[in-house]
């Protein structure tokens, strides 16, 4: 945490998500220019909030353990000892109880720090008990671990006296910290907060691992997404290109990995030659090593602003120019286990595609179709519909036997997906903001060479019931 903090050059990046009708939740990131002192008390601040939330789970833990123990005797639930609450309400009650004595020195930080780690590990507890009860959707979530010192840290600031300097708009007011320069001016989240008094709230810091420390600030502002063109475009990853439009236009991978490769391999032989840490003779890491170590992770910081960057120009200049977007709705995790396309694949950022995509079309008030995952835009002539039995991923080229159609397969996929949307969206209607899902059917009027097209002996009906959009009546988000 050392040096000068910043961020890829015009990276304010703007998240957020639609609330109530002709609102949006907004925030904007700029990188902290801290003096070393700043630095030490936003590190002391990040220890902080680590403490607590280790404290807290040890506590938690212990109690789990005891009244499980407690159980294998037959105690009936009124014998166990009594439960430790996980409410970040209960867990901060308890912290304030016995703060004096667990961290003496809790007074020289704010006591949003300890505040904030808190409540991260109820939300961790909550999704734990949540997965176990099978209420969660997602990847299996297992119960919390203890945050490591060398570990991601932040804490956040969401009540106190913090807030933009009135003088400059070019320094940040941080509980216990002072005032903090930010490399950057924060015009627009100024004009927001002046819009709407008092919209400015949630500040956090993020310390990352190479040396970067960024400040979110979360802007409530009352807009109304401005009406987007009546264009569609369908939308096909690639790995040899990113993607492929509908519009035949062919989007190539940025390949910020691929670029910095070499560099990369010859920072991680360096270090495997220093002397590292190791666990079972406790041998203390060289500063040589951590000298290289720090280095890589810079490396890494850079190559995922990068494509953070890349990723935010592309989905900005589409949200701004289709009014619907239909996008596949791909098994990533599963092609990630072909070994010889993940690196390629996971250097796409998809999800992060997504993810972008997804906000930024609600914002413009555009409209963001998801194909359903088998549904076979590949297999289907964007001419006639028929549809193949089988096509392998080396055969580039799409030939139709049925109508002697020839024409590259990303491009007829994404015509496929374009097409979709007539089903999807009405052409006399508005475009609305929103996410819909898409049944796994052909787009194209049934013949005889082609068939249905649905899976697993489907009908249409039954196909469009399951496949019901995601979000209210209308199709909003």
């Amino acid at each position: 945490m050392t040096g000068r903090v910043c961020v890829p050059a015009g990276q304010h990046q703007e998240e957020g998500s639609a609330g109530e009708s002709g609102r949006v939740v907004q925030a904007y990131r700029f990188a902290l220019d801290p003096t070393p002192p700043q630095q030490q008390a936003l590190a002391s601040h990040c220890g902080a909030q680590r403490f607590a939330f280790n404290w807290a789970l040890d506590l938690i833990g212990a109690n789990l353990a005891q009244r499980e123990a407690e159980r294998s005797y037959a105690l009936s639930d009124e014998q166990l000892t009594p439960a430790v609450p996980w409410s970040a309400y209960g867990v901060r009650k308890l912290w304030n109880q016995v703060k004096d004595t667990v961290a003496p020195w809790w007074a020289e930080n704010s006591k949003e720090a300890y505040s904030s780690g808190l409540a991260n590990l109820a939300t961790a507890l909550a999704n734990w008990h949540a997965c176990r009860a099978g209420n969660r959707r997602g990847k299996p979530v297992g119960f919390p671990r203890f945050a490591a010192k060398r570990g991601r840290a932040s804490c956040r600031f969401t009540t106190g006296s913090f807030g933009l300097a009135e003088a400059d708009r070019r320094h940040v007011t941080l509980p216990r910290i002072g005032t903090v320069r930010m490399s950057r001016r924060a015009n627009w989240l100024a004009t927001s907060s002046e819009a709407t008094p008092g919209s400015a709230r949630r500040p956090s810091r993020t310390s990352r691992a190479g040396g970067g420390s960024r400040s979110p600030w979360r802007s409530s502002a009352r807009t109304q997404p401005r009406p987007s063109p009546r264009r569609w475009s369908g939308w096909t990853w690639g790995v040899t290109n990113l993607a492929m439009l509908s519009t035949g236009e062919v989007i190539a991978p940025p390949k910020h990995l691929a670029v910095a490769l070499r560099e990369l391999r010859r920072l991680q032989r360096r270090a495997a030659r220093q002397h590292g840490p190791d666990r079972r003779t406790r041998q203390q890491p060289s500063t040589r090593w951590r000298k290289t170590r720090a280095k890589i992770a810079k490396l890494h910081a850079r190559l995922a602003n990068l494509r953070r960057e890349a990723l935010h120009q592309l989905t900005t200049r589409l949200a701004n120019t289709f009014g619907t977007i239909v996008l596949e709705d791909l098994h990533v995790a599963g092609m990630l286990a072909n070994h010889h396309l993940a690196r390629a694949i996971s250097d796409a950022g998809l999800a992060e595609f997504r993810r972008q995509i997804e906000y930024k079309t609600t914002w413009r008030g555009s409209t963001l179709v998801l194909a359903d995952r088998w549904y076979p835009s590949n297999k289907t002539c964007s001419d006639c519909g028929a549809v193949k039995a089988t096509l392998r991923l080396s055969e580039r080229m799409f030939h139709c036997q049925a109508c002697g159609l020839h024409i590259d397969r990303d491009l007829n996929a994404a015509r496929n997906l374009a097409r979709l949307a007539d089903e999807t969206v009405a052409p006399s209607t508005e475009s609305r903001a929103g996410t819909q899902n898409t049944p796994a059917g052909n787009p194209h009027p049934p013949t005889p060479e082609a068939g249905t097209g649905y899976r697993h002996g489907k009908t249409p009906a039954t196909a469009g019931a399951n496949a019901a959009p995601q979000g209210n009546s209308s199709g909003t988000a």
